[in-house]
């Protein structure tokens, strides 16, 4: 990982008098917007022109800056030992390498706040502070994203711990942090203010099909797909310890789940109810939590283990080969290769409505480019489109947006020839990932 290093020089921070050596002077606190500089050792702007006072100068901000995590006090809410306002650390100058919306502005501890022997060594005389000790300095770790290889990898998913999608998280990226968000947005949003460094979400299913919201929410969205990982998908009828299954009156589950065991459920003669909830794990949660001997869960063994419930039938899923794919997002994209199967996902929307879809798949067939997937969505901009204007009022056309995924990487001067001429018929075309396919083997899930 490269150091960062901003284009600009570092600014000065401390008034010209009094100088900054002296230990017990007062001295008002200011922003810093940049603090790395490695480079050069001349500033004209900077605290000093020497060598020796640039180095004095990034050894008091490294050792003195507070964390971000530490909360901070408003501007004159109080003074320090020295009467130094508190300042905001609302903002960050650059993060990895990119800008942010504002300046930094981070507190720094006055000078004379040295432990005793520092402060000793550095004016000689010995000053003894009352603030307690800092909780975590500021450090570059803090800032930056986590290895790119899955062992301290924060990884958002939807649902709760024994979700399928934690199950998923666990294989894109093995010895992860999972994240649990309540909705598929808040993943999303969970990547993009860094809370998570990966999110694994769910975007079709062998059995149930698309998973419309979340292809809705790529395109609202600024995250890449970055990789795909399909898990097959077992599922459980669950319920609590000593309950039978003749006593069950609801079966509560996600719709999904719902749908691809309803000829499962029919078989067992089961006289119940279904009713949909946000996810799996969440179901079986739910009962656990309130102690409902009426109702059972369809959910994962691992939901039973984590809520303390027995698995009343096994592999109730309708057809052996259930089979979900999530995709992996990411805030930046990775480089593509060739050396590997890749796929590339993208959408596209014509202002003259779905008469160009001819030419864009011709444009992957004449150069040999299979599509994995193509799917539909509402164009939520223009919904309808009218004839001409005698029939103004009269919606005649559905506007759509186009998903799909084609076995190429944008590497290759196949795939980035078809695109080109894919832009010459449509009016909006993006690239929303180029990444690695999963070509892992799996086994079907057995029935009952």
């Amino acid at each position: 990982m490269q150091a960062i290093s901003p284009p600009c020089p570092l600014k000065s921070i401390v008034p010209t008098r009094p100088r900054l050596g002296r230990v017990g002077a007062v001295s008002k606190l200011h922003s810093i917007q940049c603090v790395y500089r490695s480079d050069s050792v001349h500033f004209p702007n900077g605290v000093g022109l020497s060598r020796a006072d640039w180095q004095s100068s990034c050894a008091i901000l490294s050792s003195k800056v507070v964390s971000q995590q530490q909360p901070t006090d408003k501007p004159g809410a109080g003074k320090d030992l020295n009467g130094a306002a508190a300042a905001d650390a609302d903002h960050v100058a650059s993060v990895n390498g990119h800008k942010a919306a504002g300046p930094m502005d981070l507190n720094l501890v006055p000078i004379n706040n040295k432990s005793p022997a520092t402060a000793g060594a550095a004016g000689g005389a010995t000053v003894t502070s009352n603030k307690p000790a800092q909780q975590k300095p500021l450090t570059i770790t803090d800032l930056s994203p986590a290895p790119m290889h899955g062992s301290q990898l924060r990884v958002a998913y939807q649902g709760v711990p024994g979700a399928y999608s934690e199950a998923a998280a666990g294989k894109a990226y093995p010895n992860c942090e999972a994240i649990p968000c309540d909705q598929f947005e808040v993943a999303f949003q969970a990547v993009e203010l860094w809370i998570a460094d990966r999110a694994v979400l769910p975007v079709e299913n062998s059995l149930g099909g698309s998973i419309h919201r979340n292809y809705d929410l790529l395109l609202r969205h600024r995250l890449h797909i970055v990789g795909e990982v399909q898990l097959p998908v077992h599922h459980c009828l669950l319920a609590l310890p000593g309950v039978r299954k003749e006593y069950i009156t609801r079966v509560i589950s996600h719709p999904q789940a719902l749908a691809q065991c309803e000829l499962s459920l029919t078989k067992l003669g089961l006289q119940a109810t279904r009713e949909a909830v946000d996810d799996t794990a969440g179901a079986a949660e739910y009962i656990a939590t309130n102690n409902l001997r009426d109702t059972a869960a369809i959910a994962s063994a691992r939901a039973a283990e984590l809520y303390g419930m027995e698995v009343l039938e096994n592999g109730i899923q309708d057809d052996s080969g259930n089979v979900t794919r999530f995709v992996m997002l990411a805030r930046e994209p990775i480089i593509p290769r060739t050396d590997r199967p890749f796929k590339t996902s993208i959408v596209f929307a014509h202002d003259k409505g779905t008469s160009v879809l001819f030419k864009v798949l011709s444009a992957f067939a004449f150069r040999n480019i299979s599509l994995t997937k193509i799917e539909s969505r509402p164009h939520r901009n223009r919904p309808i489109r009218l004839v001409d204007d005698a029939n103004v009022g009269t919606a005649k056309h559905f506007e759509y947006m186009f998903y799909v995924d084609f076995e190429a990487s944008m590497a290759e001067v196949r795939a980035q020839n078809a695109l080109a001429e894919v832009q010459e018929f449509t009016s909006f075309l993006r690239v929303l990932g180029s990444y690695p396919m999963d070509m892992t083997p799996w086994s079907p899930s057995r029935g009952d």
